[in-house]
């Protein structure tokens, strides 16, 4: 028994010093980073080799990244393209996911099979037709090519509808009885209850919202509409290689959004998992 017991032991440590390493060698580039944007001489040489402590620590070129209203604006851009795009994306999902879930209509499963079968599609087979028809709708070089796509969240509706399936039918049928419609069964049973759920979809929706690149490649020109990725493409493909330091910074700078998103929302994506190993009766 005690041998057993060592054994289990001696196992535990090894996985948890695997564990250990295997996430440094993950965060390492963060880090490394990090380290380039507080090195006071990174924009005149890229310290080599790579170090995880600077050899001079300041906060030049964060400095610097502030001074810039480029760097505002790009922000302001992303910013208010997620801000609308989780509205619509969280929005689309729990009502698609309530629908796929609790409604009773002709061709659900097939429609349901579609919907699982867009996740399969590549972006890039789409973005042409998508581009054609902005272009048609004269919406070109605005915010609303970046918001609307939003609209058609696939993962979000799926994962709606699965916690949606987690809960007791028996909510949906002492509204009936007390005389609620859909709509207000929907909305005063159970949206209150969707919080997990909510806050799941609403940083995925957002990340995918703030890293975006190709599609506002594409469909946006204007400089003063550039969101941060396109900002921070310009400006590394201008000065990258010889302004290291500056660029570091701004890629900081860009991350760290979502790094805030993820750490307030992270107790309701935990408890959204634990949930979904619950059934209703």
């Amino acid at each position: 028994m005690h041998n057993r017991q060592h054994k289990w032991k001696t196992m535990d440590a090894a996985t948890t010093i695997l564990l250990a390493a295997v996430g440094l060698i993950m965060i390492y580039p963060f880090i490394w980073m990090i380290s380039v944007s507080l090195e006071q001489t990174a924009n005149l040489a890229l310290p080599f080799p790579p170090r995880l402590i600077p050899e001079q620590f300041a906060w030049f070129n964060y400095k610097l990244v502030f001074e810039n209203n480029a760097l505002f604006l790009a922000y302001w851009n992303s910013a208010v393209v997620a801000f609308f795009s989780v509205m619509l994306g969280v929005a689309s999902a729990l009502l698609g996911g309530y629908a796929f879930s609790r409604g009773s209509f002709k061709g659900k499963r097939l429609l349901y099979f579609i919907v699982l079968a867009t996740m399969m599609i590549p972006f890039e087979t789409r973005l042409i037709p998508m581009f054609t028809m902005f272009n048609d709708l004269g919406m070109i070089n605005t915010k609303y090519p970046l918001i609307l796509p939003s609209l058609i969240n696939a993962l979000g509706l799926v994962l709606a509808k699965q916690f949606f399936d987690q809960l007791p039918e028996g909510l949906r049928e002492s509204a009936k009885i007390d005389g609620a419609g859909e709509f207000k069964t929907f909305f005063y049973i159970f949206v209150p209850l969707t919080g997990p759920i909510t806050a799941t979809v609403a940083i995925l929706a957002f990340q995918d919202s703030w890293n975006s690149f190709i599609w506002p490649l594409v469909v946006i020109n204007d400089q003063d509409l550039r969101t941060v990725p396109l900002f921070l493409s310009n400006f590394s493909a201008e000065n990258g290689g010889r302004l290291a330091g500056i660029t570091m910074a701004l890629a900081a700078m860009s991350i760290l959004p979502i790094l805030l998103v993820f750490l307030f929302f992270q107790k309701y994506i935990i408890r959204s998992v634990a949930l979904s190993g619950l059934k209703g009766e």
